[in-house]
């Protein structure tokens, strides 16, 4: 048995790297569809990626499961899920301000890429169920947020030491603000198409990487910018303020669990 653990981490690693592609992907459909495609002509788009995303939601929890995941790193995940959604009400919404993220952001850090990855899908699909905001948009926050998470996991290492971790709260502090700025783009791309008929900033059906996405960043930067530096802002100073106290108590209770 310990001879096959190498092989079923990488396919754990695999499905990962292909659930997020396919998140990736599937959120970018306006800048990659083909002209005169069934996507550019009709708004099946966020429908057909809300019926797969269960299906891919799923294939990574079981392949994580298989590569290393216990009872009582499922236990964290449910309840820094239930933590997201209790705390979500209280910021979004609220001229930008969102106050999930440093969360995401530290369990991504202590736990890893797929940690933070999952918890991205499942704290927003909880608040989501918790305030009914249940709706097209749904697949494209949890898709969002789990980028949050992974790339949080994926962010170099620093010294235990205590220039060190000063060094990684504002690590941490800068790619929050970096992350929130890139949520609020991917989301913008699950109304964009539809929100403008015409104009300079509207959605060219078939138009391609280099004419939409000039379009999609001036308006992102038109119409959500101020709510998308609001998010950064608020995470930034969560993570400096939080960031020390919940690092420790966070790998604390990473030493007791097991999270491959």
């Amino acid at each position: 048995m310990a001879e096959a653990r190498p092989a079923v981490r990488r396919r754990a690693a695999l499905a990962l790297v292909l659930a997020a592609g396919f998140g990736l992907v599937a959120m970018s459909w306006p800048l990659l569809a083909a002209p005169g495609g069934a996507l550019t002509e009709t708004t099946s788009g966020p429908w057909l990626f809300a019926l797969l995303l269960p299906l891919v939601t799923a294939t990574v929890v079981v392949q994580l499961s298989a590569g290393g995941l216990d009872a009582r790193a499922v236990a964290m995940l449910g309840v820094l899920s239930a933590v997201v959604a209790a705390v979500r009400p209280f910021g979004a919404g609220a001229a930008g301000v969102e106050t999930v993220f440093f969360l995401i952001v530290l369990a991504g850090r202590v736990f890893g890429a797929g940690f933070g990855f999952l918890l991205g899908c499942t704290g927003l699909f909880a608040s989501a169920l918790l305030t009914g905001g249940v709706g097209p948009w749904m697949p494209y926050q949890m898709f969002a947020a789990a980028f949050v998470g992974l790339g949080a996991g994926l962010l170099p290492r620093t010294p235990d030491t205590r220039a060190g971790r000063a060094g990684e709260v504002a690590l941490l502090a800068g790619y929050g603000v970096v992350a929130s700025l890139a949520y609020g783009l991917l989301m913008n791309l699950s109304f964009w198409p539809f929100a403008l008929t015409q104009g300079g900033l509207a959605y060219v059906p078939g138009g391609g990487l280099d004419e939409n996405l000039p379009r999609l960043v001036a308006y992102s930067v038109a119409t959500s910018l101020g709510w998308d530096v609001g998010r950064a802002a608020t995470t930034a100073v969560l993570l400096v303020l939080t960031g020390p106290l919940l690092l420790r108590v966070l790998r604390r209770a990473a030493r007791r669990a097991n999270w491959s």
